[in-house]
């Protein structure tokens, strides 16, 4: 028997507390002389980022102590973030973007690098002459006006704290990925410039060493032009491995050969947003283990590296991320459509996938979970691809007749993609009674170059228009209430948001966490990261200012007619709170209902339990205010103006 109660007010399990106490973020897994290692964000500890061990033999420990926090700051976005070699382990602290080293069976950590206006990145150990190699980005100049430096630098592990560290590269406006052959005497790395980010067109590069370490010479041995290369890796054997997308697909390519190792409409890689990303590795010194995205859909294989000859893998996991090897076998976090992300080893050759650690604590049964449907549709001709998830609660139904409220999810990025892994912030939503549309809208990765590049130009009207469109297609398949279609996303997703409330009539109300309301300011006020990231998207500023001005909804909110809420972090340094304070005035000098939740400690996403406990309920109170549903418990109590 199920309770016939109105969609949206239905009681679930799935509340913002089992998000915050029993759910932590995954990332940055490693596997080192056969010990799993990974990075732990707790909500319930204001979003502390915990370095954790996992021995077979003793289980699992935390190594840094609270109140210590391990994250990168580089780029904004971070990633690479630690490095664990024998029994030491280096690390970037949070507080202040210093690299410490730390014995594992000791909470003593020492500084190896001085105060300063710097950041550090992918960290890469060089056993051969004692020494730390990373990527530094300098902001000591951010006072003169000038953005960050950036560079690979090497840090000696047996001088003085006030030592100079060695440049092994400048002058490009980016780098990445610094990696050492065995041998170490060649050091690959990747580096690009504006206005490209890495997904547009990077170089791979090969530096030769001498004895001490010095560089000798640099040359550019791949990518370039429009070609962007992903994770230059070295096999055992000291040849170099990458991914490139010079097929319009994102396959794997040694190093001298012209095709690729397994030539497949698949992506091999993701965008690189943060550093330390791995899509690969070497079980021995033939074999490969690699993950790709088909249509949505993550998969495992096996590849031998000199024939090419590949192997699935099955697996009950449709979104795999950050996949390491060593000595036959793997650590990898993956996610399956009803089972939570999770860190997870594979060991050869039995194939067997065993979960190590699971992103939350709680035991929830498979039948509580809505299922991704992956759909594609039509805009102008334009395949559009999503995942639409049912309203679904064993306990409850609708009454007769009555059509569920749709929320169109628009990921952040733009260039980056959502998936089928299940997502307790979409079951939370799903599970009282709201049907979702995940969009993967044009210019998403996981579908080709050619997709990813459609947003060229066109930001802020071919994914607005997807957005729609999907919405309007749910519709017409009776699965969707047209007058409670809703629409929510974060940064970049947030300016679609907003984008579609403004230039479009589809939806009726919206959610804009930490969006963009007007573009040039943007252009003019963010990271050296995203700086130039616009030129591609819109225009090159200042040049496009037209284009600037008629695509940013705050130029246009006389045309904004629904009503809007907006979360924000005062801290962010991607996404200036006067974005969303422009917006939600002009919204109150137009008598449009509105309401604006902020943080104080927060920055671009938000980290602490309190914070996502208030972004989850504040937004479902708010719905239920403008549609008047009944809630099935009492919302925080937010205010909206002009309701």
């Amino acid at each position: 028997m199920t309770n016939s109660t109105p969609y949206g007010s239905w009681k679930s399990a799935i509340n913002a507390e089992l998000l915050v106490e029993g759910s932590v973020r995954l990332a940055e897994a490693s596997l080192v002389d056969g010990r799993y290692y990974w990075l732990e964000s707790r909500p319930a500890e204001k979003g502390r980022s915990v370095l954790v061990q996992y021995c077979p033999k003793n289980g699992r420990r935390d190594l840094t102590p609270a109140p210590l926090s391990i994250r990168s700051k580089a780029h904004e976005y971070g990633g690479g973030s630690y490095l664990v070699h024998g029994d030491t382990v280096y690390f970037v602290l949070a507080d202040d973007q210093r690299i410490y080293r730390m014995k594992l069976d000791s909470a003593l950590p020492e500084a190896i690098t001085s105060e300063s206006d710097s950041r550090y990145a992918d960290l890469c150990l060089d056993r051969r002459r004692n020494r730390l190699i990373c990527i530094e980005e300098d902001d000591s100049r951010h006072g003169q006006g000038q953005e960050a430096r950036a560079r690979i630098i090497a840090i000696d592990l047996t001088a003085p704290l006030s030592t100079a560290p060695r440049v092994l590269a400048e002058g490009a406006d980016f780098y990445s990925n610094p990696t050492l052959n065995p041998n170490g005497d060649q050091l690959s790395f990747l580096r690009w410039y504006h206005p490209n980010l890495p997904w547009d067109a990077t170089e791979l590069c090969l530096a030769n060493l001498d004895e001490p370490g010095e560089v000798i010479d640099t040359t550019q041995v791949a990518g370039g032009g429009q070609e962007s290369i992903f994770q230059p890796q070295w096999s055992p054997q000291g040849e170099l491995y990458y991914v490139s997308d010079r097929n319009n697909w994102w396959n794997l390519y040694k190093l001298g050969m012209n095709d690729p190792l397994w030539k497949k409409h698949a992506e091999f890689a993701t965008p690189q947003w943060v550093f330390g990303m791995s899509t690969f590795g070497f079980l021995n010194a033939e074999e490969i283990l690699c993950t790709y995205t088909e249509k949505g859909l993550w998969y495992l294989a096996r590849l031998n590296s000199q024939t090419g000859a590949h192997q699935l893998i099955q697996q009950p996991y449709c979104d795999i991320e950050s996949l390491r090897c060593e000595n036959g076998k793997a650590v990898l976090i993956a996610a399956g459509a009803d089972s939570f992300p999770a860190v997870v080893s594979l060991n050869q050759p039995t194939e067997i996938l065993d979960p190590i650690a699971s992103s939350n604590s709680q035991a929830l049964p498979a039948e509580l979970f809505s299922k991704a449907q992956a759909i594609t549709f039509t805009v102008d001709g334009r395949e559009v691809h999503g995942f639409y998830y049912p309203p679904h609660n064993p306990h409850f139904s609708a009454p007769e007749g009555e059509k569920p409220p749709l929320i169109v999810l628009s990921h952040g990025g733009p260039t980056g993609a959502t998936s089928a892994g299940l997502n307790l912030k979409v079951q939370y939503w799903t599970s009282r009674g709201f049907a979702i549309l995940d969009v993967n809208y044009s210019g998403s990765t996981g579908y080709g170059r050619e997709y990813r590049d459609r947003l060229t130009d066109k930001w802020g009207i071919y994914d607005v228009e997807d957005v729609c469109a999907g919405a309007e297609y749910l519709v017409d398949q009776g699965l969707a209430d047209p007058e409670r279609l809703l629409i929510k996303g974060g940064s970049a997703g947030g300016y679609t948001v907003l984008a579609a409330l403004t230039f479009h009539n589809t939806f009726k109300a919206g959610a804009s966490h930490y969006g963009i309301g007007e573009l040039s300011s943007l252009a003019k006020d963010t990271h050296k990261f995203e700086s130039r990231y616009l030129d591609k998207l819109v225009g090159p500023w200042p040049s496009a200012e037209a284009i600037y001005q008629k695509r940013s909804p705050i130029n246009h909110v006389e045309q904004m007619n629904c009503p809007v809420i907006f979360f924000q972090g005062l801290e962010d340094k991607v996404v200036p709170p006067n974005q969303a304070e422009t917006m939600v005035k002009a919204l109150q000098e137009r008598g449009i209902p509105v309401a604006h939740i902020t943080f104080a400690n927060e920055g671009h996403g938000f980290r602490s339990g309190d914070s996502i406990k208030m972004a989850l309920e504040g937004e479902l109170e708010f719905y239920s205010r403008i549609f008047a549903f009944p809630l099935a418990e009492a919302g925080p109590g937010i205010t909206i103006e002009n309701l």
